[in-house]
């Protein structure tokens, strides 16, 4: 199991804390597996600095996916994509 801080901005942390948030989106340029503990810390973007706020997570579930997996590159890049959170 391993540890992993990534920032996150008020608005996001606020919708984590909530429990209304519960998927974070990456740039998948590290190593995350089903087990570790994502420490999501507080980054205020204004003041470029933390706030000292933290929470920790359990990740239970990992997507990682390019964005030709489906052949669909140029409909993501013109479109965007959606992450949907599905209720229990």
């Amino acid at each position: 199991m391993a540890i992993i801080k990534k920032k996150t901005w008020p608005e996001y942390f606020e919708l984590v804390q909530s429990g209304k948030k519960k998927i974070d989106l990456r740039l998948a340029d590290f190593d995350i597996q089903e087990g570790d503990i994502l420490v999501l810390e507080e980054w205020d973007p204004k003041e470029k600095e933390y706030t000292g706020r933290k929470i920790e997570k359990k990740v239970d579930y990992i997507l990682k996916f390019n964005l030709d997996d489906f052949g669909q590159k140029e409909e993501v890049e013109n479109n965007g994509l959606y992450i949907i959170q599905l209720a229990d």
